[in-house]
């Protein structure tokens, strides 16, 4: 894909998402400034910088936990870096290729006490806190099952109901609408991960 076309894309899709969410009133994690194709990403001053997970309130009232906006923001930054990067099996690198989960453990791979598994259906089974469909935050994982009947796809939620992901062999990494209906039919849960004492310590609470 062309850099400039490549530039004129990004900007187009994913600037709106630094707005409110339809309905959601989801924003991007505090002191993103925006995406870019370039390997460098501008943030802004982050008051919060500590790996601490905050709390929020969940459409049912019930406290969540959430990464802080600086571990959002970083994993929305590696993900939409590698944009138009071509689908490979078993890849987890830009020079490599990305399979799904591939991707989802290349953005999550500074964020500290953070070890996913490797497969989507090893992610999907034992990692991180679920979250129903209407608390979605950005940088929450998304899995479906697709041709089967278990898990078998990872997406990273952006907010404003979209998802970046490595689609399947022959693509490359882009972003989806998770209101199509092929995307809501395959739809199979939601999970947001958390550092691991974070995720300890909202399970125990539960």
């Amino acid at each position: 894909m062309p850099p400039l076309f490549k530039t004129w894309l990004t900007l187009c899709l994913l600037l709106p998402l630094a707005a409110h969410a339809t309905n959601r009133e989801q924003r991007l994690p505090n002191g993103f400034t925006g995406y870019t194709t370039n390997a460098a990403v501008r943030h802004a001053p982050a008051k919060h910088t500590t790996l601490r997970a905050r709390t929020v309130a969940s459409s049912h009232g019930v406290p969540v936990a959430s990464m802080s906006p600086k571990q959002s923001s970083d994993v929305l930054s590696r993900a939409v870096n590698v944009l138009g990067t071509p689908y490979r099996w078993g890849g987890s690198s830009p020079k490599k290729g990305f399979d799904c989960s591939g991707l989802v453990k290349y953005a999550f791979n500074d964020v500290a006490n953070v070890d996913l598994p490797r497969t989507s259906n090893a992610m999907a089974q034992g990692h991180g806190i679920k979250v129903a469909k209407g608390d979605l935050k950005p940088g929450d994982l998304i899995f479906f099952n697709i041709k089967s009947r278990r898990v078998n796809h990872v997406a990273i939620y952006l907010g404003n109901d979209r998802f970046i992901h490595a689609p399947r062999r022959g693509k490359r990494v882009s972003i989806d609408n998770l209101n199509k209906p092929y995307w809501q039919k395959h739809y199979v849960v939601a999970k947001r991960v958390l550092p691991k004492d974070q995720q300890q310590l909202n399970l125990a609470k539960r």
